[in-house]
């Protein structure tokens, strides 16, 4: 069984097949018959892989943070672990977001744009939520209210108080709720080890048709390759930059360790991020690998992932600064330096509070573009590669969150197999 196991191609390659397939199948298909003729026999295997992953993160996050915090056994490490955490995601998202807002100043893609290339924008959420609000919102009038809605903040925040009063009761029931929180956290491993194995099917599916939606319309095709197409490598360049110097060199400088096998040793979890744009998809497959390939503690895997995942927006921070600007660049208006500055913070405070609204990143920008004055109407500009900047952004946020779980644990004397 073992030699079988050897054998076997690994799983990242598996997903990076489906991925290629998926585009071919997509251009394929969408040559023979229009995409709604096809698109439902082959769509419903990529949702059922989604909603699979789907289905346990509440239950793999309020277990393995509620374990977490009480594994800390004080509140000084726990306050000395939160504090390295959030300082860690405030700063990375900070220079993603002046990384996003450099390239996009210096290469100006929006000048010239056509503004006759805008979508009707539909179905986005009201960008007047205030911070205040946001900061409410984090404690939850009915916690099984928010579970249902999948809302991850609240129940972090819920998981957090529970695993700490796990330390203040007798130490008879503090380890009878241990045990039996252990139990169902190896229960939901093991359905996420089922679910994983369906992840080179999934991806397949949802890439062809993505792939066969976009080569369905001839027209997006070819708006992206104008202004739009040089928006979309600035927000790629960005995130390059971001994903391939900026958090390698934090985790050889921070976490002394080796950023390429990182890279590789959690590779899976990375490219479901990207094919799937859900960092809550790859949440499972993320403290999986961080936890047996890297040998992070779950007290530190299963209170830094589950935060990182709803508040640490590297990629989508970005993304939306290079979006502010380009929509401010086709309209021509000229922001002062002050103006892109409360992008960039408005960006970041955005990201702390978008868990469980539709269409997150929509509504992420349309904070932005509030705070600062800009067209709403703007969005229609970038809908139509809306998906191609979604992957990859997903994709860097997903490897900020496995980076900075890297440089908390070295921080806590973890000794790591990276």
């Amino acid at each position: 069984m073992a030699e079988t196991k050897k054998k076997g191609l690994a799983l990242h390659w598996q997903i990076l097949i489906g991925i290629g397939l998926g585009i071919v199948a997509g251009i394929v298909l969408c040559k023979i018959a229009p995409f709604e003729s096809w698109s439902k026999y082959i769509k419903w295997a990529g949702d059922i892989f989604l909603r699979g992953l789907r289905m346990i993160v509440i239950p793999l996050v309020f277990t393995s943070i509620a374990l977490g915090v009480a594994g800390m056994g004080n509140s000084a490490a726990l306050g000395r672990i939160a504090g390295k955490t959030l300082l860690y995601y405030i700063a990375t998202t900070l220079i993603a977001a002046t990384i996003g807002l450099t390239l996009v100043n210096i290469v100006r893609p929006g000048v010239g744009a056509s503004l006759n290339l805008a979508e009707e924008v539909t179905s986005v959420g009201s960008g007047n939520v205030s911070f205040i609000d946001q900061i409410v919102s984090i404690v939850p009038a009915n916690i099984f209210e928010a579970m249902a809605r999948g809302d991850l903040l609240p129940v972090i925040f819920f998981a957090i108080i529970f695993g700490f009063f796990m330390n203040k009761v007798d130490i008879k029931h503090a380890g009878t709720l241990t045990n039996l929180f252990t139990a169902i956290y190896e229960v939901i491993m093991k359905i996420t080890f089922f679910i994983i194995r369906l992840a080179p099917y999934g991806v397949f599916a949802i890439v062809t048709c993505v792939v066969g939606r976009q080569a369905d319309d001839p027209q997006a095709l070819l708006g992206m390759a104008g202004s739009l197409g040089v928006f979309v490598l600035v927000v790629w360049g960005g995130l390059l930059l971001q994903g391939g110097v900026v958090l390698p060199l934090l985790v050889r400088l921070l976490g002394k360790q080796n950023p390429w096998r990182h890279i590789s040793k959690m590779s899976t979890a990375l490219l479901t991020a990207f094919s799937t744009c859900s960092s809550g998809a790859a949440l499972p497959i993320n403290i999986r690998d961080s936890q047996e390939k890297c040998g992070i503690s779950n007290k530190v895997a299963s209170f830094v992932l589950p935060l990182g995942s709803t508040i640490n927006m590297n990629g989508t921070a970005l993304y939306e600064c290079v979006t502010a600007i380009f929509i401010a660049q086709a309209y021509g208006i000229d922001l002062s330096l002050a103006q892109q500055i409360m992008i960039v913070f408005t960006a970041l405070l955005a990201a702390i509070g978008t868990a469980g609204i539709p269409m997150a990143g929509m509504v992420m920008l349309t904070i932005v573009l509030t705070a600062v004055g800009l067209p709403l109407e703007g969005i229609g500009l970038v809908l139509a590669v809306e998906q191609l900047c979604d992957m990859p952004r997903t994709c860097i946020n997903t490897y900020g969150d496995s980076c900075g779980a890297v440089i908390i644990a070295h921080s806590e004397g973890e000794q790591l197999t990276i």
